[in-house]
């Protein structure tokens, strides 16, 4: 079958602007993928950010005004990677002009934004819409969502999710947007990183309810501009528990999102224990996945055992790659492309897919039940 070729346009040149835009050009490594990408077209308020993009021959049109990628009618898909304040707005144009949108969480800075955003994918059917979260892709992940989907577990006990991160543990880092209310949103840490913590978690079906949100801003100035203190007003680390069920029993669901997480880098973290078995695995060793069983050892008789499974190198779409070999965060940004585009020509299959809108939506939820169960709290000790 010869690929359907489909032209990428990127809003956002920074960080992850550039990350597609590199695994976009890996593309050859997916084998008989039923589409092939090209990246066409850039577009970045910073005119100085579109230089990095010339070395990639294929892009042709560079703008500091994303509605000229709107109007042009060659451009089949966009991915936005811009502020969260900007969300609704954008992402809202791209989907009434009928592009497909990969969208980089948290699909608005609040609950009402996401609606919003949600509303108009309903009003407009040919534009198929996804959120970003590439975590869940790594093939130790993958494993341990199927381990969880056999049934292997049985009855589930308790379950974990998290992302632990220390871009934040400078104390004297300056003051980013990320760090303000009114450019990251009141939900801070969750906007930013939380849709890696609850991509797997909803997926499986885990719907929390009874959440109960502990926040922490722990670093509560920043240089600013100037050099002077500036106010930082968003939450930096947030854990929540809540309850969760599966096959209909209830289980106490954990889920931590931190930018000051000594020791860490950028960690995904997924556990799940059951009564008959269990599963972990974190990208902190990403060929590592860890399952329970309780098995009969030579001379022992029945004993609790953790076994270790080395994951290799594939995932949702197969790759040239040798299966012995390591997998790692640009790996994982292909394949969450490769999910994107194979879904969006309805040839995904069962294969594990990116977030929905309905899901992102659900994130939002969850984050102001969160913040209401902080608000609660302080009402009662006042």
């Amino acid at each position: 079958m010869t690929p359907r070729i489909v032209n990428v346009a990127i809003i956002g040149g920074g960080l992850m602007g550039r990350e597609v835009a590199a695994a976009l050009q890996r593309w050859p490594a997916l084998i008989d993928h039923p589409v092939w990408p090209q990246l066409t077209a850039v577009c970045d308020i910073n005119e100085a950010a579109l230089g990095w993009f010339d070395q990639i021959t294929t892009v042709t049109t560079k703008v500091t005004d994303y509605r000229q990628l709107l109007d042009d009618p060659s451009i089949d898909v966009i991915y936005v990677a811009v502020r969260h304040d900007l969300h609704e707005s954008i992402y809202r144009e791209v989907i009434a002009a009928g592009k497909g949108l990969l969208a980089e969480k948290p699909f608005g800075i609040d609950e009402g934004a996401a609606k919003s955003i949600l509303a108009a994918v309903e009003e407009h059917p040919e534009s198929f819409v996804r959120c970003s979260s590439e975590m869940p892709f790594f093939p130790g992940a993958q494993m341990a969502l199927n381990y969880v989907g056999s049934g292997a577990l049985g009855t589930i006990i308790e379950a974990r999710s998290s992302f632990l991160h220390s871009s934040d543990l400078d104390p004297t880092k300056p003051i980013g947007w990320k760090r303000q209310n009114k450019y990251c949103g009141e939900a801070g840490v969750l906007n930013d990183l939380g849709m890696h913590t609850w991509h797997v978690p909803l997926r499986l079906g885990w719907v929390p309810e009874q959440v109960f949100g502990v926040f922490q801003n722990i670093v509560p100035e920043r240089p600013g501009p100037d050099g002077s203190l500036v106010e930082c007003d968003t939450w930096e680390n947030v854990v929540l528990h809540s309850w969760a069920s599966h096959e209909g029993v209830a289980f106490p669901l954990t889920t931590e999102t931190k930018r000051i997480a000594p020791g860490e880098k950028n960690t995904w973290v997924f556990e799940a224990i059951g009564m008959n078995g269990g599963v972990r695995f974190s990208t902190k060793n990403p060929k590592l996945v860890e399952v329970f069983d309780v098995v009969d050892v030579p001379g022992q008789g029945r004993e609790q055992v953790w076994q270790h499974i080395d994951s290799g190198s594939q995932s949702v779409w197969p790759t040239v790659t040798g299966p012995i070999f390591e997998f790692g965060f640009s790996d994982s940004i292909l394949q969450m492309w490769a999910a994107y585009l194979a879904e969006r020509e309805g040839l995904l299959g069962d294969r594990f897919g990116c977030v929905t809108p309905s899901e992102a939506v659900e994130t939002h939820r969850i984050y102001r039940e969160a913040r209401d169960s902080v608000a609660s709290r302080l009402g009662a000790a006042g």
